[in-house]
């Protein structure tokens, strides 16, 4: 039986690039995919293509490529990943001067276009924001991204054509690795339970070394070895959808049963119902089985037919945030910080800031559970943190120039004072009919 090897080299835009490169040497890979794109960061992604036309792509894209090209090209390992963000095709540009320097010869590179729709947004005003119920017309002034959730059509069609990388916009997650599946195995993509297994083998992978214990540890409750070389997770998967789950020998990290389950249900709503462009995913009666250390065996998982819309995130600017912090300790450093936040919220009203929101927290004491008692515990050191949305920057700045104002107007030993200022960019969700999204591929290939 026909199996292959898919490796994740990366769970989120900024993850660290020595896992995949370890993957790439030892694990006898077909496939690596990187996923890294989280909700907002095309629409921060669309910005800066807007300021420049050649951006707008994974900043770590070359930096990445850099090192993964050559092993992947000695090695036969075809790359998937979303780091195209916004600009795919500036990042094939990129991607083709690194492998022409490195003399890559016959390397073809593909850019999967067709998730931005931002053209085609104004015929959808009418359509709700799944988040609020609000018309979409109510953002279109504020507007500056629209990408629809794509699945594997266009990642087929580009391994249809032999593509050795394929750099994409807006996938979804589980996609990215589906796609291989398919292709390498000739699914029909209306089995919907072949797609429902590969969609949950997507899913657990998509996040990197979440699966292999780094999002898992807990000292003492969950413990996790040498999670400073976490090794990222690969899949040996057969072609009626068996797989074992695992990581590189010798790696930081463990791959079990508790590591796979927690993974299974991180951003999982509906067990019955995981919604994704290629299948409505079922894992409610998914198990895991060890079979030995560090590697576990996936059983179940099956699906049913995928919806007939996309879902599209669209990016918004939404005011501003402005803030800052301030530290203090020793004795009676938690009245101190008490002080400092009460001068603050007059001053605010003194100054005549417009905020429609203000935080105030005490990290170690209330910033993560608000309206709990206070710990019973002796405090030794607090740090005060303030924060304040207003549709202004210049509302903004005052709130970071009152905090660090409190280091000679505020209660003694006030130390460590910063202030921040960022436009607030905001993701509201709506669907679209998938007859409204056209695909198009890019091919650059360099000379044999």
């Amino acid at each position: 039986m026909k199996k292959i090897r898919i490796g994740s080299g990366a769970g989120y835009g900024g993850d660290r690039l020595d896992p995949a490169l370890t993957l790439l040497a030892e694990a006898d890979l077909d496939y690596l995919c990187l996923e890294c794109l989280a909700e907002r960061t095309i629409a921060l992604a669309q910005k800066e293509k807007k300021e420049s036309p050649n951006k707008g792509y994974n900043h770590l894209l070359e930096y990445r490529m850099e090192k993964i090209l050559p092993l992947a090209y000695k090695n036969k390992v075809k790359i998937i990943s979303n780091m195209g963000a916004a600009n795919p095709t500036a990042a094939i540009d990129s991607i083709y001067k690194i492998a022409e320097r490195q003399g890559l010869r016959g390397l073809k590179i593909i850019a999967l276009l067709g998730d931005d729709v931002l053209d085609e947004l104004p015929d959808h005003f009418d359509n709700e924001i799944l988040e609020t119920g609000a018309q979409l017309n109510t953002l279109k002034d504020r507007i500056i991204s629209a990408n629809a959730y794509l699945g594997i059509g266009g990642i087929l069609e580009a391994l249809q054509g032999d593509a050795d990388i394929i750099i994409t916009g807006r996938v979804a997650d589980p996609s990215l690795f589906l796609a291989p599946m398919v292709h390498e195995f000739g699914w029909d993509s209306a089995d919907f339970d072949k797609m429902g297994k590969g969609t949950l083998l997507g899913h657990l992978l998509e996040c990197a070394g979440q699966v292999t214990g780094g999002y898992f540890a807990d000292p003492g409750k969950k413990d996790v070895p040498d999670l400073a070389n976490l090794g990222f997770p690969y899949v040996e998967v057969s072609e009626n959808g068996d797989a074992v789950l695992t990581k590189v020998a010798g790696t930081g990290g463990l791959v079990n049963v508790a590591t796979c389950t927690e993974q299974l249900l991180y951003e999982i709503h509906d067990p019955q119902r995981y919604i994704t462009p290629d299948c409505t995913a079922d894992f409610s009666k998914v198990s895991f089985v060890q079979p030995k250390e560090n590697h576990v065996a996936v059983l179940g998982g099956s699906g049913t037919k995928a919806t007939d819309t996309y879902k599209v995130s669209v990016g918004y600017t939404n005011g501003y945030i402005g803030s800052g912090e301030i530290s203090y300790g020793g004795p009676n450093c938690l009245e101190r910080a008490k002080l400092a936040a009460e001068i603050i919220r007059k001053r605010i009203a003194i100054v005549g800031i417009v905020a429609e929101s203000l935080n105030i927290d005490l990290i170690g004491v209330n910033s993560l559970y608000r309206g709990t008692s206070e710990p019973i515990y002796p405090i030794k050191e607090v740090r005060l943190r303030i924060a304040a949305k207003t549709q202004t920057k210049t509302d903004a700045l005052k709130i970071g120039n009152e905090m660090e104002a409190l280091y000679t107007n505020g209660p003694a030993g006030g130390g460590g004072a910063t202030k921040k200022v960022e436009e607030l960019v905001s993701v509201a969700s709506i669907l679209i009919p998938k007859t409204s999204v056209k695909t198009k591929l890019i091919v650059k290939q360099l000379p044999l």
